[in-house]
């Protein structure tokens, strides 16, 4: 049997090809690519056209085939894996929708190479913003929680233990400023992304007086890529976009591990609702936190896609080759499915948390979280280094937890214990300052620097990010209303083509 899409290869494809490589490609590519290649046709028609490559008679039967392709559907295309890829099987389709020699001509200046080079710069244009879109989801929940929750006051932890009083609303800003550049990076890839690569045949261009940049501009691009042999070879977009997710995965899986260890009866500082929870086969107590577990489990997996890529990548010659350009791109897709998904249940998270109140407040209080602020108000009234201070309340908290004191329970007396062990006399403070200085809520209130969780401070920099929230939603709904505008033409010129 000769080979059913060349004359160059005098058998078929083997049986172990077909099952093993094409089959599977077809099954789940074909009807992600369908209507970026129903796209990507009808723009090189119109280009073809225009430049007079291809006289109107025969692009009007290819018009009218194309359209009939696009309306009849990805189901009406019989896939046959013995003539390999997407293309191939479209291209069989189409040939007889229009008749061998008619469908034959649109391949003209073309390869499949800058046609899936081309494709996979739409999916992955398509992809960032969608992406922009829920990042910008989860943001305005966070903010929103930030804003009402700006003076819930909580232990702020480092190393896992206690360290300043802060509040949930000051978490919550926090998370939404990693929001904020996880935008930016997806905001910054897209721009790198809006480039064509059609036009750029298998690797030199072509000989054919082709207009790249109508093609570009049919496809809603911003402009072509330059260099032919840099179009069909660099998927370099692919692994900064996949870059862009990982981080954006290693933070959600942080922001999840919090929540899983603040949800714990141990900690006690949040709740979730039921609806957010599993539970156990054989332990009926159980409320088990699986969708935190999800999150964490996630992040590990797109750190495996992302060094999928890059590995597969590396070692391939510097032009199109099947490895770099197909199986290097697969994770991109695997992981945006797994981004946006993820990206829904941490607005999930971040929306339904329920915040313990009175026990974050329970805990700060009695957990020497305001002992940095005790050490600062003796180098504020007492005149002392901030060593000397720190040695001071270093003992100060050794000898309640010796006897079991909650910081709520130190006042001046013990204060001066510690100062005539350490430095040799007491100190000249009222035992209300000292009591003042180790209330979480003032700690809070009074660091009001720039950045700090001061409530004010919070809320100033929330009324901020709500304005660049707007700026960044009008701004990805523009940059997808043009890509659907050039659509939306490219459709209406096309049916005016095949009337």
């Amino acid at each position: 049997m000769n080979s059913k899409v060349s004359r160059r290869l005098t058998e078929g494809t083997a049986t172990e090809v077909t099952e093993h490589i094409y089959a599977p490609r077809l099954a789940k590519d074909f009807p992600a690519v369908f209507g970026p290649l129903n796209d990507v046709n009808q723009a090189h028609l119109l280009m073809l056209l225009h430049t007079g490559l291809m006289p109107r008679e025969p692009a009007a039967e290819l018009a009218r085939a194309l359209a009939r392709i696009e309306d009849e559907g990805v189901a009406a295309v019989p896939l046959d894996p013995s003539i390999e890829d997407a293309y191939f099987n479209y291209e069989a389709h189409l040939m007889r929708v229009a008749g061998s020699h008619v469908g034959g001509y649109l391949h003209m200046a073309r390869s499949r190479n800058d046609i899936l080079a081309t494709m996979d710069r739409m999916r992955a244009r398509e992809l960032a913003l969608s992406l922009v879109d829920a990042l910008c989801t989860v943001r305005a929940s966070a903010l929103e929680g930030a804003r009402r929750h700006s003076r819930t006051v909580m232990p702020g932890y480092t190393h896992l233990q206690p360290a300043q009083p802060i509040t949930y609303g000051f978490y919550l800003s926090a998370m939404a400023e990693v929001l904020t550049r996880d935008i930016e990076r997806v905001q910054q890839v897209e721009r790198l992304i809006d480039r064509c690569p059609l036009g750029a045949g298998a690797l030199a261009g072509t000989s054919f007086a082709i207009d790249r940049a109508e093609s570009a501009r049919l496809l809603g691009f911003g402009a072509v890529l330059p260099n032919a042999l840099d179009a069909v070879g660099s998927r370099d977009f692919a692994l900064e976009l996949l870059s862009a997710m990982t981080i954006c995965a290693v933070g959600w899986s942080r922001f999840a591990q919090d929540y899983f260890v603040w949800c714990t009866a141990e900690f006690g500082l949040i709740d979730f609702p039921d609806r957010v929870a599993g539970t156990s086969s054989i332990m009926p107590q159980k409320k088990n936190p699986v969708v935190l577990e999800y999150l964490k489990g996630k992040g590990g997996h797109l750190i495996g896609l992302l060094g999928a890529s890059l590995s597969t990548i590396r070692g391939t010659n510097f032009s199109h080759t099947g490895d770099a350009s197909r199986e290097g791109m697969r994770s991109l897709w695997e992981a945006g499915e797994e981004c946006l998904r993820c990206l829904a249940l941490l607005d999930l998270v971040v929306r339904t948390a329920e915040p313990d109140a009175e026990a974050m407040a329970r805990r700060v209080r009695r957990d020497f979280s305001s002992a940095t602020d005790l050490a600062d108000l003796l180098v504020r009234r007492a005149g002392l280094s901030f060593r000397e201070s720190h040695h001071v309340v270093g003992a100060v908290v050794r000898e309640a937890m010796d006897r079991a004191l909650g910081a709520d329970e130190v006042g001046l007396e013990m204060l001066n214990r510690a100062a005539l062990d350490q430095l040799g006399r007491p100190l000249d403070l009222g035992d209300e300052e000292v009591r003042a200085s180790l209330d979480p809520l003032a700690s809070v209130h009074s660091r009001l620097v720039p950045g700090g969780p001061a409530p004010v401070r919070v809320e100033e920099r929330v009324a901020e990010l709500e304005r660049l929230s707007a700026a960044d939603r009008q701004r990805n709904a523009a940059r997808r209303d043009k890509s659907n505008e050039a659509r939306a033409d490219l459709k209406q010129s096309i049916r005016r083509l095949a009337l």
